[in-house]
């Protein structure tokens, strides 16, 4: 590729750059084809982000109202090359490779390298690689190769495919990533699980909500206490890139434990398992497929509270959209477990408090989270959907499909979906509840469960499909979701590890518990009181559901 000739680059002066206050800002002015200038910034852990104002139509991928500052994801790919241009001058554009020259350490990264020329952040591994003799803390005037192959293909990349994100690309090869950055060693206080920190990194987001299964912000603070404490860190808050992080092996979620482990061969087993299912065909009206919506807690059980939000209205409304939309596009039965008696089964655009009144639609109906134990609440939920499920007309049980819905209160750092699906060998092969005094039909047939090895195995691997295709639909729409591990199959809680009741005894094949954002965090509460997200997240289950069904 050679060098863009219809445009000049305006350089600032030196001494401009010298009297920036903000060391983790550089900016620059570069000539645009229309003869103007626009300013182009790069701010560590932002990236470029490009003045708006007389930007030619040519440049901006997506027309409408401008803001101040464009994103450098909302360039165009000639407009992305202008900018890189403009930003560094220095930098070779040829046939086989380009080659970066670091002009501002204090803000460029190899991650951030890898994102503006890739395309994609996580082919910082790959990069490194392709420049053993650079090292990972960057030097002004440092020579970096990037490889044509590397390159996404808006630059001309000569790759298959452009670079992936974990949720385009596939989870399995996103996991197998994360644990090639894991190396298995041993010191005097015994085997541990060796990573080495990026630049950028924390210790609780890049450590522990990625390697373990824990999500509770007091529970993750703690366990970054505990990891810091065995990797000899005095202060979390001022770790070095580079320094060897020592997660203790019983802390590991499965996929990430040393070869020859047991929950290893069982997650690898599980993997497998996934790649060999055939989805289930049912025609584009989901002809015979049954769904169950269960809007988690409801009435007096808020659920969890954050920022604002909490948890039982926002779910019960997304519920109430997926109802909605799948009851005009499709043919398939759907049955509700909660109604809220004073709004129905209809939607909101706005919730300004929470609604007190829910009633569980068993026979006869049930007050939510009132004269009925929190246990009877759940435990009805399940019992109920394996009665609609199991109805005297023959039903091909591999047609069901049961989604809680869920908002999380983890830690703040954390953000977007996660999905959660029941773990094979965590569900009993025989379960049976009384009641607990609670008389309702649907006890008769929805309260015991016989499950075979082979039903375990074959409803995780269709939950694990759902899960997949959810995600992947949440990342094409550009909503959020949780950048460590958004699938897994067990909650780890108090010290425990376990599967909800909801759907660890329900016959349901295809079953799955969505935390729809995080709370705890300002920007996926201020997303879940938006009544636009609620539909466009509706709009992604029902067309995963689609999908699902269909080969």
């Amino acid at each position: 590729m050679g060098t863009m000739k219809s445009l000049a680059i305006v350089m600032m002066p030196a001494a401009i750059f010298a009297a920036m206050a903000d060391p983790e800002l550089a900016e620059v002015k570069g000539m645009l084809p229309n003869g103007k200038r626009a300013a182009v910034r790069l701010q560590y852990k932002v990236g470029i982000v490009v003045e708006a104002k007389d930007l030619p139509k040519a440049f901006i991928a997506k027309q409408g109202e401008l803001p101040m500052w464009l994103p450098y994801e909302d360039l165009t790919a000639e407009a992305k090359k202008w900018a890189l241009t403009a930003l560094f001058p220095s930098d070779a554009w040829g046939i086989d490779e380009i080659r970066h020259k670091v002009r501002w350490p204090k803000v460029e990264s190899v991650w951030l390298i890898s994102a503006l020329f890739t395309g994609n952040g996580q082919n910082y591994d790959k990069l490194m690689l392709a420049n053993p003799q650079n090292p990972e803390q960057l030097r002004e005037g440092d020579a970096w190769r990037i490889p044509t192959t590397m390159l996404s293909q808006e630059f001309g990349g000569r790759s298959a495919e452009p670079a992936k994100n974990p949720v385009e690309g596939g989870f399995d090869d996103a996991t197998a990533a994360l644990r090639a950055m894991l190396t298995y060693q041993k010191d005097a206080q015994g085997e541990f699980a060796g990573y080495r920190l990026r630049k950028g990194e924390a210790l609780y987001s890049s450590v522990v909500m990625r390697y373990t299964d824990l999500v509770d912000a007091k529970e993750v603070n703690e366990l970054a206490t505990r990891i810091a404490k065995r990797s000899n860190i005095d202060d979390v808050r001022s770790i070095q890139p580079g320094q060897l992080i020592k997660i203790p092996l019983d802390c590991l979620a499965d996929p990430f434990l040393p070869e020859g482990s047991k929950g290893l061969a069982e997650n690898r087993q599980m993997l497998a398992e996934v790649r060999r299912t055939v989805k289930i065909e049912a025609g584009p009206r989901l002809s015979g497929v049954r769904i169950v919506l269960d809007p988690g807690h409801g009435g007096v059980d808020s659920g969890a509270r954050a920022n604002g939000v909490w948890e039982s209205d926002y779910v019960y409304d997304i519920a109430m959209r997926v109802l909605r939309l799948l009851q005009a596009n499709t043919d398939a039965e759907i049955f509700t477990t909660l109604r809220y008696p004073s709004i129905g089964f209809g939607v909101r655009e706005l919730i300004p408090q929470m609604t007190r009144d829910a009633t569980l639609m068993s026979t006869p109906p049930k007050p939510h989270g009132g004269e009925s134990s929190s246990n009877t609440c759940v435990n009805l939920r399940w019992v109920m959907a394996n009665h609609f499920f199991t109805a005297p007309r023959k039903l091909d049980l591999r047609k069901t499909i049961f989604i809680s819905f869920h908002a999380d209160s983890r830690h703040p750092s954390a953000r977007g979906t996660m999905v959660y699906v029941p773990a094979s060998n965590l569900v009993p092969n025989k379960f049976s509840w009384g009641g607990a005094g609670t008389r309702v039909a649907e006890l008769k047939r929805g309260s015991s469960v016989n499950f075979t090895a082979r039903q375990k195995i074959e409803s995780e691997a269709q939950s694990r499909l759902f899960g997949e295709g959810l995600l992947k639909e949440l990342g094409k729409t550009g909503l959020p979701v949780h950048e460590n591990r958004p699938l897994r199959n067990v909650i780890n809680r108090s010290g425990k590890t376990f599967v909800p009741a909801v759907i660890r005894t329900n016959v349901a094949t295809t079953k799955v518990l969505i935390e729809v954002v995080n709370m705890q965090n300002e920007e996926d509460a201020a997303l879940l009181k938006n009544a636009d997200f609620r539909e466009h997240f509706a709009e992604a289950v029902v067309k995963s559901v689609r999908t699902h069904f269909r080969n």
